[in-house]
């Protein structure tokens, strides 16, 4: 009986994959309107900013790459790789795009979520900022902060309460979880 409270789950990296990219995509789409709202009617924007309401795709590949950042300080390169390509190749079946252009977007918004937050080695706030660049949300500001073009850091904390919602807990994860390769 003891055996089993200590016993960690086993899941594959493809269902664990799977998993995380259709619960990641379907948590952004349903909340994707109201996450726009709150930035829209947050009260350190100066203006209203034009966002596009039709879209998630932008939010859900920000998100999706931003997880996949965490894994680098988790995982060994090898189990990195295998999770990677299977996120990789589960994204590529939900948007109709073959693997390595898929990868390849992919590695373009984990880039730019790392050049956006340098010097700065926190993840989550590397996303926010990457959401607030991507979103134009610069020139809504005040403009001291609009002619830095830098998020004002009490909207960017605002911005880090919302998108705390789509990280998952990997370290949990992986510590509950034997991964099979």
């Amino acid at each position: 009986m003891f055996a089993t409270l200590f016993v960690k789950k086993r899941i594959t990296h493809k269902v664990l994959a799977k998993q995380f990219v259709h619960k990641t995509l379907r948590a952004v789409d349903e909340t994707f309107e109201d996450f726009l709202d709150a930035i829209y009617n947050d009260s350190e924007l100066e203006s209203y900013p034009k966002l596009n309401y039709k879209d998630p795709s932008v939010l859900m590949h920000i998100i999706i790459a931003g997880n996949m950042k965490f894994f680098e300080r988790i995982l060994s390169s090898h189990e990195e790789n295998a999770v990677c390509n299977s996120i990789i190749k589960e994204m590529s079946i939900v948007f109709e795009m073959n693997f390595n252009e898929m990868k390849e977007k992919l590695e373009n918004y984990s880039s730019f979520i790392s050049r956006v937050n340098h010097p700065s080695k926190n993840i989550l706030y590397g996303i926010s900022k990457a959401v607030f660049f991507k979103f134009k949300l610069g020139k809504y500001q005040d403009d001291y902060f609009a002619q830095l073009n830098t998020p004002n850091p009490i909207f960017l904390k605002k911005i880090d309460s919302l998108i705390e919602n789509y990280i998952w807990d990997w370290k949990s994860i992986f510590e509950k979880s034997k991964i099979t390769y």
